[in-house]
């Protein structure tokens, strides 16, 4: 596969620096910027209520903001990739911030709720080229030997701003109300996307050849790319880990409490650690991908015991210490699993189309986003709530199955470690 671009480089003042500190900067860069990524993702729940208030309506109409949010990112999300293979990650990560703080800005400002609804649209654009962008960015400036590392950064950041907003935006309301949050979030936003303009830099870019033009058939064999089978393999892997993810984040506490009449506080401490050792997991996979070119063995690992872990949250009425246990070594490994599943995306995708190819695949978090919530809500109105976890057990194993039964590419051996 071709790209229409040429390789992507450094400038010549970047290149000439020692290259761990050039990494080393550009991961701390690409990991604040996704960081944010995941306050603008975060920044509506902790303030439904609040806004609901504001606006008179209902919580499904608040939620319609969400839905705008995930269709915009799940149409777009492809189309942002390709213009991140040809005009460049560096203008698009800095479009994406910049956009996001006036969406941010005039969901805070405007009047009325449909203005509300359409600044979550333009949000949920912004939110198109994190993906696309950064591991363009960390696939062709890091050393394939720390790529592994590289990418659990960038995956612990984005985790550890969904951990940290709640609390953020919650003590900015409680001074400025609810809008005073969000002006916050939008001046984070803006003030990261100055950060990357500054050291814009140490950030590798799409160079032309002068006059070169665009190849024909470029978009055929584009969408050729993404639509063979080793890419539609990755896409099905992000969206059954976004069902099965989806379930537990979102239903465990009332799950719980429905199958075994588990207290609030003990499902509340053991979802939290589940997401806390979840961040800190994505850190030993980073170092465990960087060792091995066996991805599909550590995702097989991790996937087991989380689908055991679902399996007896199920079935299992288990003590508050035992099941904090349980969900937090479950979170450690299912953490474990995200460097290795960028790995494996990382693997079957040609130079020159990591933009295209991660906004592809990563659209599967999208489509589970969409579905997840539909799906197992009315589980729970219908009084199956242990169907979610045995549904959740099936997404887990669909995972697994796509995994390990991948072929390895051949003649890359670089990319796959």
């Amino acid at each position: 596969m071709s790209s229409t671009s040429e390789p992507i480089g450094l400038p010549a003042e970047a290149a000439s620096g020692s290259k761990w500190s050039r990494e080393t900067k550009v991961i701390a860069l690409i990991a604040v910027a996704h960081f944010v990524s995941h306050v603008h993702i975060m920044l509506l729940p902790p303030l439904f209520g609040e806004v609901r208030e504001a606006f008179g309506v209902s919580y499904i109409q608040i939620g319609l903001a969400l839905t705008a949010f995930n269709v915009a990112s799940a149409l777009l999300q492809t189309p942002a990739g390709f213009l991140v293979d040809r005009i460049g990650p560096r203008a698009m990560l800095t479009g994406g911030l910049l956009l996001g703080a006036a969406a941010i800005a005039a969901a805070a400002l405007l009047p009325g709720y449909w203005f509300f609804v359409i600044a979550y649209a333009f949000l949920g654009v912004a939110n198109t080229v994190y993906h696309p962008a950064d591991y363009t960015i960390l696939s062709a400036t890091v050393d394939h030997r720390r790529i592994g590392k590289a990418f659990s950064i960038h995956t612990f950041a984005g985790y550890l701003g969904s951990g940290v907003t709640p609390a953020l935006v919650l003590a900015c309301a409680a001074v400025w109300g609810w809008r005073g949050g969000f002006l916050f979030a939008a001046g984070l936003s803006f003030a990261v996307a100055l950060l990357v303009i500054v050291a814009g830099s140490i950030l590798p870019r799409v160079v032309h050849k002068p006059g070169q033009q665009p190849a024909k058939g470029e978009t055929k064999v584009g969408l050729g790319l993404l639509l063979s089978a080793p890419i539609l393999r990755n896409l099905l892997f992000f969206f059954c880990m976004a069902m099965a993810t989806g379930g537990i984040q979102t239903f465990t506490v009332v799950g719980l409490e429905a199958i075994h009449g588990t207290t609030f506080s003990a499902a509340n401490v053991a979802l939290s650690g589940f997401l806390l050792c979840s961040a800190f997991g994505v850190l030993l996979g980073g170092i465990i991908a960087d060792r091995t070119p066996h991805h599909e063995r550590v995702a097989a690992v991790g996937f087991a015991f989380t689908s055991t872990m679902a399996i007896l949250m199920a079935w299992v009425n288990m003590p508050a210490a035992v099941l904090v246990g349980v969900m937090s070594l479950g979170g450690l490994l299912n953490g474990m699993i995200q460097p290795s599943r960028d790995m494996m995306v990382r693997a079957v995708t040609p130079p020159g189309s990591f933009g295209k190819v991660f906004g592809f695949v990563s659209t599967g978090f999208n489509l589970g986003g969409m579905m997840a919530p539909l799906l197992y809500g009315w589980l729970m109105d219908r009084g199956e709530p242990r169907a979610i976890f045995m549904i959740v057990v099936g997404f887990f194993i669909l995972a697994l199955v796509t995994a390990i039964t991948r072929a390895k590419p051949q003649g890359n051996a670089t990319w796959t470690r």
